[in-house]
C-alpha cells in the first residue's frame, strides 16, 4: 500500500463523508479509499507489463482516480502536457518505452470498478528506466527533445509531506489546479500534498477555469471559478500571478477566502510581488526543480524576494562560483541513464542569507560577460523591463558585446516600448543598461522558444533572432523585412490573430473574419488598377501588376463560397457593411495610391500575402480541426497559402529590382502602416469566447 492510499484511508476513518475530490463527480474519502484498490487491479490486467503508461488528459475526477490507481498498480506514469508538440510526444513515448498512451477523457465506469478511457497500445522497445521509478516527467528543457526525469514514489511523497509540514494543515481547504495537467509542481504540491493534509481538491477542466489555452488565459473565467468554488489555495507561475493581479485591479476585486497563493517555476519580479501584496493576496514564493520532485524551498513572508528556506528534504549550499548545490534525494536519473551519485548542480546562481533563506539571482548558463568584462545576470535586467508593465516577455543578451541587446514582446500592440526601456535603464547602472532592442512576436512553446512552465529557451531564441542591422546596402527585400520587423511583431500580438492561428475560434468568429476578408479582398483588383494607372512610366511594376490582376480577379467570390460552406449566409455577408477598421485600411490604401507614391501598394502586398501564408499554413488546419468544417470552407485560405508562397518568391525578386529610394521608402512606410491597420481589422472582431467572459 502506498503512502498516498494510507493517507486516504486515515482520512476515510476519521471523516468518511467529507469530500476529498470535488467537481462534477464529487468523491468522499471513504469512496476514494474503496475505489482505488479495484481500479488498480483492473489497470494491472489492462497493462500487464511493468513498462510505463503515458497519459495526456485534462483535469477531472476521473484523471485523479487514474493517477492514484496507476500508483497503486506500481505502473510508472508518463504525464504529457497537452501543449507538447506531436514530435515531443513521440519522443517521450519512445524514450520512456511506454506501453500505451491514454489520450482523452477518463471517466468512472457505471460499475465503479474500472475506468473508461481510450488507450493506444504500441510495441516499443523497452527503455532503461531506473529501478523504483514511479513517474517520468518530461521537461521542455533547452532543446526540442524533452528529457525524461525519473522520480520514485518515496521521493514524491516526501516532498508532498514536507510541503504540508512547512505550510501547516490549516491551508488544506479547497485547492483549484490551474497549471496544465502533467505539470509536476501541481501534481506534487497541489494534489498529493492535499491528499496527505486532508484538503479538498477541485480538479475542474482547464476550459472551465479559463485555461483552455494555458498561454492565453481568460482571467475573468478564472476569477469566477475561484469565487464560485470557494477556493482557498492556488499554485501559479509568475505569468498567471500577473494576470490574476491585473484582473483583480481592473475590477477592484479582493479574494479574502484565499489563504495561500504559492508561486514558482520562474523568478517573480519584485514589482509583481508588491502589487499582489497590495491586493491582499497571500503569496508564498518557492523554488524547486523537476530533479528534486518539484519544491525545494518556500518563503514564510518575512523577506519578500527570497524563495525561502529548505522545506527539509534537501540541504542547500552555495559553490565558490555562486551556483546553488543541493544535497539529499534527487532524481533517479533520466530515461535511458541512471544518475551518478553526488550533489545536484542546479545551474542557478544564488546566495544564502544569515537566516538560511535562499535568494536566486540568475542562471549560471545565462550569465553575460560583456566586452568590458562585466558579469551581468540577464534576469536582473529583464525584471526591470517587465516591471514597467509594457513588456510581456523579455530576453536580454550581449555576450562579448559592448552593450546589452533586448528582444521584447510587448504586453499589448500599442505598448510604448521605447519609454519602457528608458524607464528600466534609468534604474540600472551604466554597464547593465540596454543599448539596443527589438520588438518580436511572442515566445511560445510550440515554436520551441519557451518551456512549459514559462522559462525562456535562450539558445533557441538567440538562434531565431540573430543580430542584424538594417542597411541600405542590403537587398531591398531584406531591408523591407528589417524595417518592418517591429510593426509585424506588434501585429502578431493581436489576440484575435493569435486565436485564429491556433484554432481557438468559433464558427461565428471564422465567418466574421471571412466577412471582413471579403470586404477588403473585393478592393484588391481596383487598388491594383489604380496603382497601375499611376505607374505607367515604370514598365517593370506595370508588368508585375498585370500578373497580379490576372491572378487575383474573382478571389472575393471564393470567400463567399467559404462562408456558405461554413454554414453562414453568403448574401448577408456580401451586402453587410464594412467594419470601420476594414474601411480605414482600404481607404488608406486608396488615398496613398491616388495622392502619394503609388509604388507604396507593394507594401500592402507584402503584409497581406505574408499574413495569408501564416493563416494558411497554421490557422486553416487548426480551425478546421477545432470546428470540424469541410474542406470547402477553407478554399480561400488554403489556396491562397499555396499561391502566396509562390507570389512571395516572385515578390522578393521584384523588390530586389527596385532601386528608386523614394519607391523603396514608400513601400516600407505602407507596410508599416498596413500591419497596424490590418491588426485593427482583426482586433475589431469580437471573439465569441470573449463575449461570454465579459
Amino acid at each position: 500500500m502506498s503512502v498516498l492510499l494510507d493517507a486516504i484511508r486515515r482520512h476515510a476513518a476519521a471523516r468518511p463523508d467529507a469530500v476529498a475530490i470535488d467537481g462534477p463527480l464529487p468523491m468522499t474519502w471513504v469512496e476514494l479509499a474503496t475505489l482505488i484498490p479495484p481500479l488498480a487491479e483492473d489497470l494491472r490486467r489492462r497493462f500487464p507489463h511493468d513498462r510505463p503508461v503515458a497519459v495526456r488528459i485534462d483535469h477531472g475526477t476521473g484523471p485523479c482516480l487514474l493517477d492514484l490507481a496507476l500508483v497503486e498498480a506500481e505502473l510508472p506514469v508518463v504525464p504529457l502536457p497537452r501543449f507538447f508538440t506531436e514530435a515531443q510526444v513521440e519522443h517521450a513515448l519512445l524514450a520512456s518505452g511506454a506501453q500505451a498512451l491514454i489520450d482523452g477523457p477518463v471517466k468512472l465506469a457505471d460499475e465503479a470498478v474500472r475506468l473508461d478511457f481510450a488507450a493506444t497500445y504500441a510495441d516499443r522497445l523497452d527503455a532503461a528506466i531506473p529501478a523504483g521509478t514511479a513517474r517520468i516527467t518530461f521537461t521542455s528543457g533547452s532543446t526540442g527533445e524533452p528529457k525524461g526525469i525519473c522520480l520514485s514514489l518515496d521521493h514524491l511523497a516526501a516532498v508532498a509531506g514536507a510541503v504540508v509540514a512547512t505550510l501547516g494543515a490549516q491551508h488544506a481547504g479547497r485547492h483549484l489546479p490551474l497549471l496544465p495537467p502533467g505539470i509536476l509542481l501541481e501534481n506534487v504540491a497541489g494534489y498529493y500534498a492535499g491528499l496527505i493534509a486532508g484538503g479538498t481538491y477541485v480538479p475542474l477542466e482547464q476550459a472551465a477555469v479559463g485555461m483552455g489555452d494555458p498561454f492565453r488565459p481568460v482571467m475573468r473565467r478564472m476569477l469566477d471559478a475561484i469565487i464560485g468554488q470557494r477556493i482557498t489555495s492556488l499554485i501559479l507561475v509568475p505569468e498567471l500571478l500577473a494576470g490574476l493581479v491585473a484582473a483583480m485591479q481592473a475590477v477592484n476585486l479582493r479574494l479574502p477566502q484565499l489563504t495561500l497563493v504559492a508561486v514558482g517555476g520562474a523568478r517573480v519580479p519584485p514589482a509583481l510581488l508588491d502589487a499582489a501584496t497590495a491586493l491582499g493576496l497571500p503569496v508564498r514564493q518557492g523554488y524547486g526543480l523537476t530533479e528534486c520532485a518539484s519544491v525545494v524551498t518556500l518563503d514564510d513572508g518575512t523577506a519578500p524576494g527570497s524563495v525561502g528556506r529548505s522545506i527539509g528534504v534537501n540541504a542547500i549550499r552555495i559553490a565558490d562560483d555562486g551556483e546553488v548545490m543541493l544535497e539529499g534525494p534527487v532524481t533517479l536519473g533520466i530515461a535511458g541513464a541512471p544518475r551518478a551519485a553526488g550533489p545536484l548542480a542546479t545551474g542557478d546562481i544564488g546566495r544564502l542569507d544569515e537566516d538560511g533563506r535562499l535568494w536566486i539571482e540568475g542562471r549560471k548558463s545565462a550569465r553575460i560577460i560583456t566586452s568590458h568584462g562585466r558579469n551581468i545576470s540577464p534576469e536582473w535586467v529583464e525584471g526591470a523591463l517587465l516591471a514597467t508593465g509594457a513588456a510581456a516577455q523579455v530576453m536580454v543578451r550581449g555576450e562579448g558585446r559592448a552593450a546589452l541587446d533586448a528582444l521584447i514582446v510587448p504586453a499589448r500592440p500599442d505598448a510604448d516600448i521605447a519609454a519602457a526601456v528608458a524607464a528600466a535603464n534609468a534604474g540600472l547602472p551604466a554597464y547593465a543598461r540596454i543599448g539596443a532592442w527589438r520588438v518580436v512576436p511572442p515566445f511560445l512553446p510550440a515554436a520551441g522558444l519557451l518551456t512549459g512552465n514559462g522559462r525562456l529557451r535562450r539558445a533557441a531564441i538567440d538562434a531565431a533572432y540573430p543580430y542584424e542591422e538594417s542597411s541600405v546596402n542590403q537587398p531591398f527585400f531584406q531591408r523591407l523585412i528589417a524595417d518592418t520587423r517591429e510593426a509585424q511583431a506588434r501585429f502578431a500580438m493581436t489576440p484575435q490573430l493569435q486565436a485564429g492561428l491556433t484554432g481557438r475560434i468559433s464558427r461565428a468568429d471564422y465567418i466574421a473574419y471571412l466577412t471582413q476578408a471579403y470586404h477588403h479582398v473585393r478592393h484588391t483588383v481596383p487598388l491594383m488598377q489604380a496603382a497601375r494607372e499611376r505607374l505607367a512610366h515604370k514598365p517593370m511594376l506595370v508588368e508585375a501588376l498585370d500578373d497580379y490582376i490576372e491572378e487575383e480577379t474573382g478571389h472575393e467570390h471564393w470567400i463567399l463560397d467559404d462562408i456558405a460552406a461554413a454554414g453562414g449566409d453568403r448574401y448577408a455577408a456580401e451586402w453587410s457593411d464594412m467594419a470601420p477598421a476594414t474601411a480605414a485600411m482600404v481607404d488608406h490604401a486608396y488615398r496613398t495610391i491616388r495622392h502619394h507614391n503609388p509604388a507604396a501598394f507593394f507594401g500592402m502586398v507584402f503584409v497581406l500575402e505574408g499574413t495569408s501564408i501564416a493563416l494558411a499554413s497554421n490557422g486553416a488546419s487548426a480551425v478546421q480541426r477545432t470546428l470540424g468544417l469541410p474542406d470547402g470552407a477553407f478554399r480561400y485560405l488554403t489556396s491562397h497559402g499555396a499561391l502566396d508562397q509562390d507570389h512571395m518568391k516572385f515578390f522578393e525578386k521584384l523588390m530586389n529590382r527596385i532601386d528608386d529610394p523614394a519607391d523603396q521608402q514608400a513601400i516600407v512606410d505602407m507596410a508599416n502602416a498596413m500591419f497596424a491597420l490590418f491588426g485593427g481589422v482583426f482586433a475589431s472582431i469580437e471573439l465569441e469566447g470573449d463575449r461570454e467572459a465579459a
